[in-house]
């Protein structure tokens, strides 16, 4: 499903990301992992196209990311640490606004069914400027997810969460099924919960484990 071969990228003088090598199968859940600072955010928007690739290439659904007119556009949905909702409509506007941005027809039925699986279905009709911040995020999660991309790719999808908040998010994600995603996060509970496999980002190096591998290490590194 994806796959990056030997990924350059840097910033000036500055290199971010050198000799990057990183396969994810169809339907494995791989978190992408490192220090603030190590490339996660660079990675991402480079596999999303935002960055162009310098050196090496990136392959979604055996297409290069630089073969735009060749991909299809619900081939990929992202969710940034921060969605940027409109707080003055409700939920349902909300839902609504984001479906006709990626579809001609909305679909009534599947707004009714993402909503209910972030269980914000009670809440459709309340302007969101009242929603919780586990709220907000579980709402960006349903207008994703409305795209039917078989691909995710969610960047910190618990940030500034309380525990209750993250426990709707992880709740919701775990309910999903055949989809392939690449989750930013530096919790290694949820990572434990969710998660396949790890993908760790350290001096600009890349290094893809199983979830019980990457904990092993961690372990021993603390010893």
């Amino acid at each position: 499903m994806i796959e990056v071969q030997h990924l350059y990228q840097s910033f000036g003088k500055k290199t971010v990301l050198d000799d990057v090598h990183l396969t994810i199968e169809k339907n494995e859940i791989c978190a992408l992992v490192g220090r603030n600072g190590a490339g996660k955010s660079t990675f991402i928007n480079s596999l999303l196209g935002i960055l162009p690739v310098k050196k090496g290439k990136i392959i979604i659904n055996g297409v290069e990311v630089l073969q735009k007119k060749r991909r299809s556009s619900n081939e990929i949905a992202y969710l940034p640490e921060k969605f940027m909702l409109y707080p003055l409509l409700t939920g349902m506007d909300n839902m609504v606004f984001f479906a006709k941005a990626v579809s001609n027809k909305v679909d009534e039925g599947r707004i009714e069914a993402l909503l209910k699986s972030v269980n914000l279905w009670d809440d459709r009709h309340h302007v969101i400027h009242g929603y919780s911040k586990g709220m907000l995020q579980r709402l960006g999660l349903a207008v994703t997810l409305y795209q039917d991309s078989n691909i995710l790719v969610l960047d910190e999808p618990t940030s500034g969460l309380d525990p209750i908040g993250r426990k709707e998010v992880l709740d919701a994600l775990g309910a999903l099924h055949g989809k392939t995603i690449l989750l930013s996060s530096h919790h290694m509970d949820e990572i434990k919960q969710l998660c396949t496999h790890v993908a760790f980002l350290e001096n600009h190096k890349m290094t893809k484990y199983t979830v019980d591998d990457f904990l092993q290490t961690q372990r021993l590194g603390e010893n």
